[in-house]
């Protein structure tokens, strides 16, 4: 049995998809941008403040599917400059803390709404 997850408190889908769905002990969470889920627009600053913004907005998907960010397994990181990675590195950590999924991390010809980052995620149930 599969359950779609949504939340007021991350941006809504803005295509043919779910925030997140709930099947078999685990969850899956579609790419999150820095969109600011009260204006709808990407969150103002560099790669730092968009990569703060992208795990809020994962973290708010999580809290609705009843879990957190320290059930997180795998996540997939979609940079458009590879130059970002430090800094974005630094943000990640930070938010993560002790948790550490298994990550990959990409550079792409370019993201929705020409953000800097998008970050996708598998969590536990």
């Amino acid at each position: 049995m599969m359950e779609t997850i949504q939340t007021s408190k991350a941006p809504g889908a803005i295509g043919p998809y779910v925030q997140a769905i709930k099947a078999g002990g685990l969850i899956f969470l579609s790419g999150q941008i820095p969109l600011d889920p009260a204006t709808g627009e990407l969150v103002p600053g560099g790669i730092a403040e968009q990569t703060d913004r992208v795990i809020l907005n994962l973290e708010a998907v999580l809290e609705a599917a009843s879990s957190s960010l320290s059930a997180v397994l795998k996540t997939t990181v979609y940079l458009a400059d590879l130059g970002d990675f430090a800094k974005m590195n630094e943000m990640y950590a930070e938010r993560f803390g002790d948790a550490k999924p298994a990550r990959a991390t990409v550079q792409v010809a370019r993201l929705p709404r020409d953000a800097r980052i998008e970050i996708d995620a598998v969590a536990l149930a």
